[in-house]
């Protein structure tokens, strides 16, 4: 059952010995309460539903499922749930597609602790916290045009060394439907070889070398 002015949150995180220090960092707080953790997004979609926690915090490199998958999952179904984005991660793409996905607020782990539990208390009523150095880079994003589902399939194909040929084969679609995919991908990144796609894309944070 809440307790009056608690604040109850799920922590989702890979890394045992992160989630481990930010559950008992979240835990010396008088108004706040960690009711479960996860460390996979299917584990955090099913431990959300049978929680219903306040708040949840989200690492963005999960395994079977990514943060962002799971937060538009749990987003979707919950429209009204509150989750804060906890990452290493703080390219373009990464705080846009997590905030597009649904989450109020980005945080990076380096992090203060005083900034971690604000940001809390503050998504908790109601509000977005993004740091100014987030808000910058959101900022920059703007004006890049958005890749479709299939151009984001083939840069990440590129970015593995695929020729047209093999992105073909891969995807079940002609070669050369794979150039015109790559002509305007090439035209939406504004490069003009596939070197300055593949470093722009993991610049940007589009794509990951995991």
């Amino acid at each position: 059952m809440k307790r009056d002015n608690t604040i109850r949150l799920l922590v989702v995180d890979d890394h045992l010995i992160f989630r481990l220090g930010l559950i008992q960092s979240i835990q010396s707080e008088p108004d706040m309460a960690v009711v479960g953790e996860a460390a996979t997004g299917p584990q955090a979609i099913q431990m959300y539903c049978q929680l219903r926690p306040d708040i949840v915090m989200m690492d963005l490199r999960l395994p079977m499922m990514d943060g962002v998958e799971t937060t538009a999952a749990i987003c979707e179904q919950f429209p009204d749930a509150r989750i804060i984005v906890l990452t290493t991660y703080e390219r373009h793409e990464d705080i846009f597609r997590a905030l597009h996905a649904g989450a109020s607020a980005y945080l990076v782990k380096s992090v203060l602790r005083e900034e971690l539990v604000g940001a809390v208390r503050a998504v908790y009523s109601g509000q977005t916290y993004l740091p100014s150095e987030v808000a910058v880079r959101l900022a920059q994003r703007q004006g890049h045009p958005d890749l479709s589902a299939r151009e984001r399939e083939i840069l990440e194909l590129i970015v593995k060394g695929c020729s047209n040929k093999e992105i073909g084969a891969t995807l079940h679609i002609a070669e050369v439907t794979v150039k015109v995919h790559v002509r305007h991908l090439f035209g939406k990144l504004k490069v003009r070889a596939r070197t300055q796609a593949v470093t722009t894309a993991i610049q940007r944070g589009i794509v990951h070398l995991d």
